[in-house]
């Protein structure tokens, strides 16, 4: 069953969102996928996962060089 994870970031631009595509890309499994909602004033990470952890996704992110925090419901 898949998750939704959303994360708050610091990803405010398209060529940012570039920048760490590929390695978002490398975190996803077959079925998974991810997108950004830059015009959301969080500038939201939404990632649909089977099995990765959002632990991991904010790590990734913080060696990018991005804040990132997991929004709860």
């Amino acid at each position: 069953m898949k998750t939704v994870l959303v994360f708050r970031t610091s990803v405010t631009t398209c060529r940012k969102a570039r920048q760490v595509e590929p390695m978002l890309d490398s975190l996803m499994g077959s079925g998974e996928s991810w997108n950004f909602d830059l015009e959301d004033c969080d500038h939201i990470l939404r990632v649909e996962a089977f099995s990765l952890q959002a632990s991991v996704i904010i790590s990734s992110l913080r060696q990018a060089g991005y804040a990132c925090e997991e929004l709860e419901d």
